[in-house]
């Protein structure tokens, strides 16, 4: 089914919406919270959350890409709990490394100077990556935005691990040098 078709189901409050998006899109949702998520029954819990609050949220949002839109759903639902489950002591997975990997570059704090800091910063990260060539920035979005492990990347590329890692490390260094242009204090 089309994704108009699906948003239309959404705005119709119609639960054939939700059967719609896990056929089309579980695949992914799935992916993306089981690359930030240390098991497996967390992974599938927030795909479910995520399920709820794409009905939840459609109308009144209409999103453009409804891909996009839940994967960035399942992404925060999976770093919110990722959160609450290191808080418990039982964090771990993919998204301890590319914390790692981005830590330099992030602002911290929960202060709204900081959260403003914050949205500067992802409009200068868009507009970066915006400049880049396509692999470089498919590359980059896969690992940081979609979570997903350097391996797969290569499988998915059918590329050489070590050039997939190599990749990112130049990227993030270009996205370093492009940042401190702008003033950021990194």
């Amino acid at each position: 089914m089309e994704d108009a078709a699906i948003l239309e189901l959404y705005w119709a409050r119609n639960d054939a919406a939700l059967e719609e998006t896990r056929k089309k899109y579980g695949g992914l949702c799935a992916a993306v919270a089981s690359n930030l998520l240390p098991n497996r029954e967390d992974a599938e819990e927030c795909v479910a959350d995520t399920y709820l609050a794409a009905w939840n949220t459609i109308p009144p949002e209409r999103p453009r890409l409804l891909r996009a839109y839940l994967a960035a759903l399942t992404r925060n639902i999976a770093l919110d709990r990722l959160k609450r489950l290191r808080a418990q002591k039982r964090g771990g997975g993919e998204a301890e490394l590319i914390f790692e990997e981005l830590s330099e570059l992030l602002p911290g704090g929960d202060t709204p100077a900081a959260e403003l800091e914050r949205r500067e910063l992802l409009r200068d990260i868009e507009s970066f990556l915006d400049k880049q060539n396509s692999r470089a920035r498919h590359i980059f979005l896969r690992r940081y935005y979609y979570a997903d492990s350097v391996s797969a990347i290569a499988r998915g590329l059918k590329m050489r691990e070590n050039t997939v890692s190599a990749q990112l490390m130049r990227t993030r260094g270009r996205l370093r040098e492009y940042l401190l242009e702008r003033g950021y204090d990194i």
